[in-house]
């Protein structure tokens, strides 16, 4: 029992044992592979092609009993004079060790990616061990008479290899907000794992005139794991578990300029540039390691530790001494389970801050288990793609305030978490970690005209352009303001409501078909296109027959001869024309189009008032526009206004024989277009005398 303390101190000597580790770097947004770690989320959307891992490792020690000095240590200080001691009721020590093998992420799809990792890890602890105990048996002689109470101590070592696959994928992706999640799924082989959990113990040692004289007074309960006694603590010479694993995290990032970092693929598809980081902030949330693994080859067993022996009997015997209260032939090993919180802020470029806490869900006091120690860390850190420097400062539940240094250079990155803070003082924590792989980072995008065209495919590298023209914009070769990709007459102007091509004459009247009421058969400009009709089948057509609706003789100008009289034409006088068009000055037009403004009615009607009092005159209704646009639509729009008078003139009783319409668009100006005024009077309708 003399050798309690040996047992304690041995057994962190010969462990280099995970649960924290890489402080910094696994905040970095190219740690690639490495993110798996802490949470699965953040393989996808990353900045790599493939990441492969050749091989990394992280060991941390922390506990609140000793503090040393690095530059102590390095030089062979005494390590007695050189460290300072902390004895407290509760002392605690911790050590994590953290390999991870040959390991390698890629991308399978646009939104999906996958990671396959090998990973040894080990922990171990010893918990709640009071410090002043330790004091005295550093203090005593060996004849020294001793008497401990009320013991509550805990002490486990843990060594496994986890064989692991994650999967990650994107969920939500609209404007701002973007979401994603992973998923670890890890088969577990444990290759060591020893405990001892006492409870209520106590012992005491009176120092009899030989050494076999001497003896031991104990009380309380111990439950053990591959432990035989506080002096032999080796566990089973083979002893293998197996169990599986699991981690889950999900990851949210803020982009407010999520615009910024978009093109436009071949497909005309907006995707974003993959070489680069989008979000103002980003929130992780994760629970890392739940299972367990069970050893079926194992030795466990439970002691009533009231008892009385002598110093022989505590040499020969270890736990023999005790009444064995419980026995199995297989353990149980509760993996380090762990809530991880994580915040990253991008506040300038290249600059980020990130703040991060781990919380334990394992109690530290619980039978066997590994188990981490609760941090919070602030990490602020420069990152471009081959290069960062990371300053990780953390608060640590044993230790406190540890401040640390690392970088990443291309395939190597090294950093602690507490150098700083072991460099200018006593640290109750050291740590450190390094590793080496192989990064294919996303490539840049070589596209000047973001058409989403690698420069050397695009004919148009400085103009965007679709990728069936092969990036260059669509022309318009015939001015017509219908792009060439539209226009299925590219060569040669036309109308948009033709596709572009000019609109045919079928029938070869002279009235293009889009405004020929009749365009498969010849027929009279003043009957929009069409044939004039013989009504009266006299074989005079309506345009000459002065009765069309009555049976008439071409000598009587189609009428029935016996009301063949000579009648006196009244003469027009040009007073009469001219006040005619006096009223056709305010027949006014919708802009644009052939259509009347209500306001024309009554200056038409004046017309047809006295277009009534000449009943035997004929009349040509003209139109005409000012320079302005294309002489084709000009020409299309003045025949279709004069159309309109016609026709109302028709409607309202006027016959149609006397009335014939003809449009010329800007050829007859009145006077000149180089003024408003001027272009407002060659805008007109005129109604003329046939003479």
């Amino acid at each position: 029992m003399k050798k309690i303390l040996l047992f304690i101190f041995t057994f962190f000597t010969f462990l280099s044992i995970n649960a924290q580790s890489y402080f910094g770097y696994l905040n970095d947004n190219y740690s690639g592979v490495h993110a798996v770690i802490n949470n699965p989320a953040n393989i996808d959307d990353s900045r790599f092609k493939t990441d492969i891992n050749i091989g990394s490792a992280s060991l941390m020690y922390t506990n609140n009993y000793f503090a040393n000095n690095i530059n102590d240590l390095l030089r062979g200080a005494d390590f007695d004079d050189s460290t300072n001691k902390t004895p407290l009721a509760s002392n605690s020590f911790l050590v994590n060790y953290d390999f991870l093998g040959p390991s390698f992420m890629f991308n399978i799809k646009p939104n999906h990616s996958l990671a396959f990792f090998t990973r040894g890890r080990a922990n171990a602890h010893l918990t709640n061990l009071d410090g002043k105990l330790i004091d005295d048996f550093n203090n005593r002689t060996s004849n020294t008479n001793y008497d401990i109470k009320d013991q509550n101590f805990s002490v486990a070592s843990n060594a496994w290899a986890e064989y692991g696959v994650s999967y990650a994928t994107i969920f939500y992706d609209k404007e701002q907000h973007f979401l994603k999640g992973g998923l670890s799924l890890k088969y577990l082989t444990g290759f060591y794992s020893a405990f001892a959990k006492v409870e209520n113990f106590g012992i005491k040692y009176t120092d009899g005139p030989t050494g076999d004289t001497s003896f031991y007074n104990t009380t309380g309960t111990i439950e053990s794991g591959n432990i035989k006694s506080f002096d032999n603590y080796d566990s089973p010479s083979k002893i293998q578990g197996n169990g599986i694993g699991l981690d889950i995290g999900f990851t949210y990032e803020y982009r407010p300029n999520a615009e910024n970092f978009k093109y436009k693929d071949k497909q005309g598809k907006e995707v974003y540039y993959k070489n680069k980081n989008k979000y103002l902030y980003r929130l992780g949330l994760s629970i890392t390691d739940f299972g367990s693994i069970r050893y079926n080859d194992a030795i466990s067993k439970s002691y009533n530790a009231n008892a009385f022996y002598t110093q022989a009997q505590s040499s020969n015997g270890g736990f023999d001494n005790y009444t064995l209260t419980g026995q199995s032939s297989s353990i149980i090993s509760k993996m380090p389970t762990a809530l991880h919180l994580n915040a990253d802020w991008n506040f300038h470029k290249n600059f980020y801050l990130n703040l991060n806490t781990d919380l334990s869900l394992i109690k530290n006091t619980a039978t066997n288990a590994a188990y981490i120690t609760n941090n919070v860390g602030l990490t602020p850190r420069f990152e471009v793609k081959w290069f960062s420097a990371y300053l990780p400062m953390n608060y640590l539940k044993y230790s406190g305030f540890q401040a640390g240094f690392g970088f990443r250079a291309g395939p190597l990155f090294v950093g602690s978490g507490s150098v700083i803070s072991g460099l200018i003082g006593k640290t109750q924590a050291l740590d450190g970690h390094i590793g080496l792989k192989i990064p294919i980072y996303q490539g840049k995008l070589k596209d000047k005209d973001f058409d989403g065209i690698k420069n050397r495919k695009d004919d148009c590298p400085e103009v965007a352009g679709p990728i069936e023209n092969i990036g260059c914009p669509w022309k318009d070769s015939d001015g017509d303001s219908i792009l060439d990709n539209e226009d299925k007459c590219a060569n040669v102007a036309g109308d948009k409501a033709n596709s572009g091509c000019p609109w045919g004459d079928v029938d070869k009247d002279t009235v293009l078909d889009n405004v020929d009421k009749c365009p498969e058969v010849a027929g009279d400009s003043n009957n929009n296109g069409c044939p004039w009709g013989d009504s009266d089948k006299d074989g005079l057509t309506d345009n000459i027959d002065k009765c069309p609706l009555t049976f008439g003789v071409l000598a009587n100008n189609g009428c029935p001869e016996e009301i063949k009289k000579v009648v006196e034409v009244p003469v027009i006088k040009d007073e009469i024309i001219k006040k005619i068009n006096d009223f056709s000055k305010t027949i006014l037009f919708d802009t644009g189009k052939a259509t009347l403004k209500p306001e024309s009615n009554a200056s038409l009607d004046n017309i047809i008032f006295v277009l009534n009092e000449f009943p035997t005159s004929n009349f040509k209704v003209e139109g005409h526009t000012d320079s302005s646009g294309k002489p084709d639509n000009n020409l299309k729009l003045s025949q279709e206004r004069a159309n309109t008078v016609m026709n109302y003139f028709i409607a309202k009783g006027i016959s149609p024989s006397r009335l014939t319409a003809t449009g010329y668009g800007s050829t007859q100006p009145i006077t000149s277009n180089a003024t408003v005024d001027g272009k407002n009077k060659n805008r007109r309708v005129e109604i003329n005398l046939v003479k």
